[in-house]
């Protein structure tokens, strides 16, 4: 089988029926695969206003050009949609074994469109497409719906299915498969819309052959050996993400308490070397040397007595300092039970933190509590408060529609104190901290995203973190980068030491096209997948108002954050007009007509109305 299957299956749930579409090959020369693929798509066959739990969104599933290949790093899937949850573009990167049996199978992508009339089971194998009764499923956790779909289809069966919180409706719910999730912007509340529960594939594993195949072989081998001796994949190897914490904790970028400060009692708790302390085995994604993943005993909560994988810096955050918690046991159990509901870890931590606060100002009380206090540090009421969002029960069907929405609906200052960007919440980066890292969360096509490009110089120490001009020009060219990387895909933990001319190298010895063997052809790809989610929220109506910040950050001098007390964001209408200029928007951040037809989306101006 090649690098590139050029097949993509179309499943309509409403009539029960499938077909196979060809991939145009411009295509694949212009976007790539995954990411790039999926906002094409998405762009092509969304109309303008479309209801994101509506029948005709659409979900999409796409794995990369060189996925289930011997390159370490590039086997990861995308999940792309309309979120329920902001509105805009949505696209989520998750690991695991899904993507290679998607490939193995014969698709580079899986639409999804339609609802189905009851709980439904999509099951893909050598015979064909089945559409199955899923109504006994319902209710069960993503770990017990896979270990059924692996007695009812054979031990080689890959699912990816939601839990509890993507039936139900809440706004972030995940979609699981394996032991990762696809997590952000209600991905599988879009799948649970569809009355969807799993989607299975059982199809004989064939073997990815390159176009030139000696010479990707020694690309592989080359890869290979540089990985092993590589110090940042060690220690992703070693610690995982979880080293993270004090690194940012030292720097103040760590945020603690709804993002009010930046230090909490008992950090060493929560350090990396205190959850390597409980790492009782390694795990990661399909034949990947980086084996970034731990697993960890459950003490309390739906998954007590077995081990998770987890948890990964972002849920350190939100389940911890976040919530005026350092205790790592405690954070494992809080990550447990969002698996076990199917809950995005950054927005449920960011909400209940969020409560918290309400809490704390009054807003919220015993009466809408059933008498729990929601008080900095109370972690059995963090774990009831959880289990309230995922079933939407009193204050948690507040809670289970995000923070922006919950701010709207209490009123008064309660928006002010809603950690999110276009109603994304906010991981686990002070903006006030870096500013670099404002700039390009309030600029994000997904919302409050820190993968959506990374300020890699500030975060290093290279440039410094607080001042507020010059840094357009370099967040255009890392959220670029981003989007090229995320059309691969290549994982930010597997690709550690590789270049544009490396994946430049990677990518014709797979297909044979000698045009993506140019690294400038490579950034504008990225740079026109960045610029066609822009235009897609440009026509759903966003716009310059949109690429902000929580007020706190502007209006609020963060706390006791050692190198970063006292910052604030004040010039982010510096940042913005640097940012448009370097990708060639006009001032309210609308792509310019040469912009579009200097990168063949000149069509889209029948959408838009750029500046001229």
């Amino acid at each position: 089988m090649a690098t590139m299957t050029g097949k993509l299956l179309r499943i309509d749930l409403t009539t029960g029926t499938h077909r196979d579409e060809e991939i145009p090959a411009s295509y694949t020369r212009e976007y790539l695969s995954a990411r790039g693929l999926g906002v094409r798509y998405l762009y092509d066959e969304l109309r303008p206003g479309v209801d994101p739990l509506s029948p005709e969104n659409k979900l999409i599933f796409g794995i990369g050009l060189l996925g289930g290949t011997k390159l370490q790093g590039f086997s990861k899937w995308a999940v792309m949609t309309k979120s329920p949850l902001t509105g805009t573009i949505m696209r989520s990167i998750t690991g695991g074994n899904f993507g290679v049996w998607m490939k193995s199978a014969g698709y580079d992508l899986i639409v999804l469109e339609g609802r189905a009339p009851d709980a439904c089971h999509v099951h893909i194998d050598e015979h064909g497409v089945h559409f199955l009764d899923a109504r006994d499923l319902l209710g069960q956790d993503p770990r017990a719906v896979q270990a059924r779909l692996k007695e009812r289809h054979g031990p080689q069966t890959e699912s990816a299915c939601i839990g509890l919180a993507g039936e139900r409706g809440v706004l972030y719910a995940v979609i699981a498969s394996g032991e990762r999730t696809a997590s952000r912007g209600g991905v599988g509340t879009v799948m649970g819309s569809k009355n969807l529960k799993a989607i299975s594939i059982h199809a004989p594993r064939a073997k990815v052959v390159a176009h030139d195949a000696a010479r990707f072989d020694e690309l592989a081998r080359a890869q290979i050996e540089m990985l092993k001796e590589n110090p940042r994949r060690k220690t992703m190897n070693t610690v995982g993400t979880p080293y993270i914490t004090t690194v940012l904790a030292q720097k103040g970028i760590l945020p603690m308490r709804n993002f009010r400060e930046g230090s909490i009692e008992n950090l060493q708790e929560i350090s990396g070397n205190a959850f390597l302390e409980t790492k009782e085995a390694t795990s990661g994604c399909h034949a990947c040397m980086t084996r970034c993943g731990g697993m960890r005993s459950v003490v309390r909560g739906p998954y007590a007595g077995t081990r998770i994988d987890g948890p990964e810096y972002e849920s350190v955050f939100s389940l911890g300092p976040g919530l005026g918690i350092a205790d790592r046991q405690f954070i494992v159990d809080a990550n447990a039970a969002c698996d076990y509901y199917g809950l995005d870890t950054i927005s449920a931590g960011v909400c209940a933190s969020f409560a918290f606060e309400l809490y704390e100002r009054g807003v919220l009380g015993p009466s809408d509590t059933g008498g729990v206090e929601l008080t900095w540090g109370n972690q059995e009421a963090a774990l009831w408060l959880l289990e309230r969002i995922a079933k939407r029960d009193g204050v948690g069907d507040l809670l289970s529609q995000g923070v922006k929405r919950a701010g709207q609906r209490c009123g008064g200052d309660a928006p002010d104190i809603a950690m999110h960007v276009k109603g994304l919440e906010l991981p686990g980066y002070e903006p006030r901290s870096v500013k670099g890292y404002a700039l390009s969360m309030a600029t994000s096509n997904i919302g409050g995203s820190h993968m959506y490009g990374r300020p890699r110089d500030e975060l290093a120490g290279k440039v410094d973190p607080h001042t507020e001009t010059g840094k357009g020009e370099a967040i255009a060219q890392v959220q670029k980068e981003q989007a090229l990387e995320d059309s691969l895909i290549a994982c930010s933990f597997g690709n550690s030491g590789l270049s544009l001319k490396d994946y430049a190298a990677f990518l014709v010895a797979a297909t044979g096209i000698e045009a993506l063997g140019s690294p400038e052809e490579l950034r504008t790809i990225g740079e026109r997948v960045v610029c066609l989610e822009r235009c897609f929220n440009v026509r759903e109506g966003f716009g310059r108002a949109d690429d902000t910040l929580p007020r706190r950050m502007f209006r609020e001098p963060l706390l006791d954050a050692g190198p970063s007390t006292g910052q604030r964001v004040s010039s982010l209408d510096t940042l913005l007009d640097e940012y448009y200029r370097a990708l060639g928007y006009d001032a309210e951040g609308v792509p310019r007509l040469e912009t579009l037809e200097a990168l063949g989306l000149g069509a889209l101006t029948r959408d838009l109305t750029p500046a001229e």
